[in-house]
């Protein structure tokens, strides 16, 4: 340690969106860094088998629905042929070009580079078993931990089948298949069955909850649900896998319905997607004085520091939500403070969204929690059968929603549902994270015509005068 208190030496473990942006920061201020992964360049999951390969393919079927989708417009197409090659091979391409071009700025700002699986021995001694079946135990003076997230493995599905896949398996894209099935009715599985669907399976969903996407406002739901009702062969709710049967060629699976009746089905493949964990098992943390909660999480402070005043953890590992976002913040955060800095983890939003069709996303409070707590709120919600931009899309069943203090008009959340909604939800978390009021929004002058201007006609509604809504119709929010 320097006498600022600056750590110079760090060792990463774990090189996806919170392990390289850690690494090539404290590179940046200075530090000398290690970092660990099991591949060669850095990415992790995110990069290699999951946030980018997904919306690789999503983009894709987003493409196939179009064509399918421009007979309203009087424009026709020939049915899409598809080369499940080619689309493989272009969805590969593009993780090794983010991967690759990462590799290239390691290497740029020295960061040293050990592919290998790393284990404490103690809090001060990392022993990384190399590609190689060498060992090594590279100097630090302080460790962030960044190991991400795996799958969860559902009892009683066999591990091994060749027919039963996780989101990597099926990332993987070995084939396109007549009938799938995809355990999980969350953000995992209705992307993934949107891609295959888009391909041409007869696609059905299993949820043991009664809805999809549980959690997400039910408002934005609404869009994704009626969709994917057209799109899929079906959707089954609160229905439970009660069997399963694997064979080489085929996936037997008995289902229970909430009224106990129960029947089999037949499917070429089948997708378990039904959340993930963390990793943080065989990493040593008890040898560390790392401590983990009752659900595999490394407990932290603001500062994202653990039990073990020298280890710091960032990402998945370090609990929910379990975003790419969200890992790469913290993870900045907790080199600020490794560095001397004063640092605290305390976002008012960090947004989530679904890449489904239509997208959505939100951020801040959402309805339910205000009610559960019994905050007083004030609602306001713009259809997109309102917006001049969503009708020359031909995608008007969208919906953008705030939710704001009922007193002083702070924006305290915001929702919305239709295409791009990724993109449109960093205005909303920028005003609650500013303290942004209802007023702030309605006042901000908007480009027309855009998706963008929804929020600023969410905002006109709170206040009782959108011009796009006629008066008895128009929200005018409740508490």
């Amino acid at each position: 340690m320097t006498a600022s208190g600056e750590a110079r030496r760090l060792a990463v473990v774990g090189a996806g969106p919170a392990g390289y942006p850690a690494a090539f920061y404290a590179a940046d201020l200075g530090m000398d860094v290690t970092l660990v992964d099991t591949r060669a360049d850095p990415g992790g999951v995110c990069l290699y088998c999951g946030c980018i390969p997904s919306k690789a393919l999503l983009h894709a079927a987003g493409l196939i629905a179009e064509t399918r989708a421009a007979g309203a417009m009087g424009l026709s197409f020939a049915a899409p042929t598809v080369d499940l090659d080619a689309l493989r091979g272009w969805k590969d391409g593009v993780v090794r070009k983010l991967t690759g071009g990462l590799g290239q700025l390691r290497k740029g700002r020295k960061v040293r580079m050990l592919q290998g699986r790393a284990r404490f021995a103690s809090p001060s001694r990392l022993v990384v078993r190399t590609a190689e079946g060498k060992e090594e135990t590279p100097a630090f003076d302080v460790a962030l931990l960044a190991t991400g997230s795996r799958p969860v493995q559902v009892p009683g599905f066999p591990v091994d089948a060749p027919r039963v896949m996780d989101s990597t398996g099926a990332l993987a894209l070995p084939d396109v298949p007549e009938r799938m099935l995809v355990v999980g009715g969350g953000y995992i599985g209705l992307e993934l069955g949107t891609v295959y669907a888009a391909l041409g399976a007869r696609v059905s969903v299993v949820e043991m909850l009664p809805g999809l996407l549980p959690g997400a406002d039910r408002d934005l739901v609404a869009p994704v649900a009626r969709r994917a009702e057209a799109a899929f062969e079906s959707i089954l709710l609160e229905t439970r896998v009660a069997g399963v049967r694997a064979g080489e060629s085929d996936v037997e699976v008995k289902l229970a319905g909430k009224d106990g009746g129960e029947r089999t089905e037949v499917y070429e493949r089948v997708l378990v997607a039904v959340g993930r964990r963390p990793n943080t098992a065989d990493l040593g943390l008890e040898a560390a004085g790392v401590a983990v909660d009752r659900r595999g999480f490394v407990q932290v402070d603001g500062a994202r520091r653990t039990t073990e005043p020298r280890i710091f953890a960032a990402g998945d590992v370090a609990g929910e939500p379990m975003l790419a976002h969200k890992a790469t913040h913290e993870a900045r955060l907790a080199v600020e403070a490794i560095a001397g800095r004063r640092a605290a983890f305390e976002p008012r939003a960090i947004p989530a969204v679904v890449f489904t069709d239509p997208e959505i996303a939100w951020c801040g409070l959402t309805e339910a929690e205000a009610k559960g707590s019994g905050r007083s709120v004030r609602v306001a919600r713009f259809p997109w059968s309102a917006s001049g931009r969503a009708l020359t899309l031909d995608r008007t069943e969208g919906l953008t929603k705030l939710l704001a203090d009922a007193d002083s008009g702070r924006v305290l959340g915001v929702g919305i549902s239709g295409p791009h909604a990724g993109d449109l939800i960093a205005e909303g978390a920028l005003a609650i994270e500013m303290g942004a009021t209802v007023e702030d929004l309605a006042l901000t002058i908007h480009p027309h015509p855009t998706l963008s201007e929804t929020l600023m006609e969410a905002a006109e509604a709170y206040l009782g005068h959108c011009t796009h809504l006629a008066p008895a119709t128009r929200p005018t929010g409740r508490k």
